[in-house]
């Protein structure tokens, strides 16, 4: 069953970390190290500069108090725009699901903390998580229930991260960044897009290629991710592009872990345009690529074809296509 995409939102904490920051924790890096490896120069989170230089996130429990804002609360606030801009009201939602990399609690599913957040009730929710693949998964997941949906789903991908990184590895701190994204989607209701194709797939031998342990750290074998999302990211806008029938003008939005390795697939797939913001928010997990399409929201020309082709912990694959 097909959906349709009525609005979508995103929010980023206020809390910066550029790169002049992270040559002050003193962990052996600088600009022109982080650049030429992930290409970012600021990234945003939820834990407060003074807290990280004091303790660089030694005790990830700690965090959880630590942090400016709470995975509901940030979650609602992405959720709020896109709800404002399917012009729709909080009451019409009729289901919430929700996922990312790190939830705060293990029980309740974080959608119903999202849910009380927005002050509703009555209505289902629940998690679907796939990491940073969250986001094609929650809407392929939603696309098979068929006539049992509500006019109005909201899915929401919460990804503060940051309170799971250790700020004395350098490989891994520069990384990331907190942002959230969310969208309304309907089954019957016509909205701004329609999603017209989505795909899930996962590796799971290499399940444990990138962890974050409940009350720990995140890990990844880097070289081995990296050279699989580029080969998995190059096949899946290929394959993607291929249903479109306007396929020289898909857009190409990848999952916003590394410049390097987005550039390097864009180069081999040339698409019409390469939409990113990794280099000013970091790696956003599974609201990365959502969120980059919800900052392009109010500019996208009817007609345009946006392609969100992305690979998570799993390891999970995800494909999106959206015809404006």
């Amino acid at each position: 069953m097909g959906l349709h995409l009525l609005g979508m939102g995103h929010f980023h904490p206020e809390n910066v970390l550029d790169n002049a920051f992270f040559e002050s924790l003193d962990i052996g890096t600088n600009e022109e190290w982080i650049l030429s490896r992930v290409g970012i120069h600021e990234r945003r989170s939820v834990l407060p500069q003074d807290y990280i230089r004091a303790t660089k996130n030694a005790d990830p429990r700690a965090a959880q108090e630590a942090a400016t804002i709470s995975n509901p609360a940030s979650g609602a606030r992405a959720a709020e725009m896109a709800i404002a801009r399917a012009g729709i009201t909080k009451e019409d939602i009729g289901m919430v699901i929700c996922g990312g990399c790190s939830p705060q609690w293990v029980a309740p599913a974080e959608a119903a903390a999202v849910a009380m957040e927005l002050g509703l009730d009555g209505v289902p929710c629940f998690d679907v998580h796939a990491a940073c693949s969250t986001f094609g998964t929650q809407v392929h997941v939603a696309s098979q229930m068929g006539d049992g949906l509500p006019d109005h789903v909201l899915l929401v991908q919460v990804e503060n991260n940051t309170r799971c990184i250790d700020y004395s590895d350098r490989s891994g701190s520069v990384l990331w960044g907190d942002g959230c994204a969310a969208a309304v989607v309907s089954p019957r209701i016509r909205g701004r897009a329609t999603i017209s194709r989505t795909t899930v797939g996962g590796s799971p031998q290499g399940a444990m290629d990138v962890v974050i342990p409940r009350l720990g750290f995140f890990t990844q074998d880097g070289k081995k991710v990296h050279k699989f999302a580029i080969k998995r990211m190059t096949e899946l806008f290929r394959e993607t592009r291929e249903q479109c029938d306007r396929p020289e003008q898909v857009v190409y939005v990848g999952h916003q872990a590394n410049l390097t390795m987005l550039k390097s697939v864009a180069k081999r797939v040339q698409p019409a345009e390469h939409w990113f913001n990794i280099d000013r928010f970091g790696n956003q997990g599974g609201a990365g690529s959502p969120i980059v399409i919800s900052q392009h929201w109010d500019d996208i020309a009817a007609g345009t074809p946006v392609a969100s082709v992305v690979v998570g912990a799993g390891l999970s694959w995800a494909s999106v296509l959206l015809d404006f």
